[in-house]
């Protein structure tokens, strides 16, 4: 799923916004009936799509960050179930294949401001 520099292209970003969008509507519909999992209170952040749009890289967060690996476990072993749920919702060729991340993004943006506020002292 690397791209090896090379550009994302137009297509990938709406189809991974299309597919970000049916995902939340999903989730917040709980129309997934995952069993030991409220997925009202996930987020997806952003979906990354391959060059030939088989795979997609769906990078999720829970709410408040709590129990986030038990959570994205649970969304990998149940991928299929929210494929299927989600075939009915889009209409595409190939419905592409489905791989939970971990939304590193937040942390991430804290650290680099807390290193931003420690130089400004």
């Amino acid at each position: 799923m690397k791209n090896l520099g090379k550009p994302i292209s137009q297509r990938q970003l709406r189809v991974g916004e299309m597919i970000k969008q049916a995902l939340g509507i999903l989730f917040i519909r709980d129309e997934a009936k995952i069993s030991n999992l409220s997925t009202r209170e996930i987020t997806v952040t952003e979906v990354r799509m391959s060059p030939d749009l088989k795979t997609a890289k769906i990078f999720v967060i829970p709410l408040g960050g709590k129990n986030t690996e038990e959570i994205i476990e649970k969304l990998k072993m149940s991928s299929f179930i929210i494929r299927k749920v989600l075939s009915k919702k889009i209409v595409m060729k190939f419905l592409p294949k489905l791989f939970f991340v971990k939304d590193d993004s937040f942390d991430y943006a804290e650290k680099i401001e807390n290193l931003i506020k420690q130089t400004n002292k």
